[in-house]
């Protein structure tokens, strides 16, 4: 298997906040990012792909294919929004890095591999920096260890 990595970047804003919490416990956990007026994030995602190479084109996946549906599915729906106003499931769950990158990896999976079926290709790992301290991956089970 040959895995390919590719870099996307988006801006989006958040409040991180629990209904289901006081507003002191929001205060607690949450510190800065419980602002009320929230605060944004340039962030960094890879995408990393698997799978065999096709023989008539060398390529484990087509850059444009994978450009095209990163942008519809992720960002589209991601790049300057507000994701606790403008995503219907961060109305209801706390929009964490965490959480978006779980979010991102569901969006991406199926159409991806999908596309990609001939050869096997998997969605192996989504990477997203949140800032240059933080940084989140979401991996099927069993594929983290193959990709260390």
């Amino acid at each position: 298997m040959v895995y390919l990595t590719r870099r996307y970047r988006f801006s989006a804003g958040h409040r991180l906040h629990n209904d289901a919490m006081s507003v002191e416990e929001n205060r607690r956990i949450y510190g800065k990012c419980n602002n009320p007026n929230g605060h944004g994030h340039n962030y960094l995602l890879e995408v990393t792909v698997g799978g065999r190479v096709d023989p008539a084109t060398g390529f484990v996946f087509d850059l444009v294919s994978l450009d095209g549906i990163v942008a519809e599915r992720v960002l589209e729906k991601l790049d300057h929004k507000n994701l606790n106003l403008d995503t219907e499931n961060f109305r209801t769950q706390v929009p964490t890095t965490e959480n978006l990158c779980q979010e991102i990896y569901k969006l991406l999976r199926g159409p991806l591999e999908d596309a990609g079926e001939e050869r096997g290709l998997q969605l192996c790992r989504v990477r997203l920096e949140e800032t240059s301290l933080n940084v989140f991956e979401c991996v099927p089970e069993g594929a983290a260890r193959r990709l260390m």
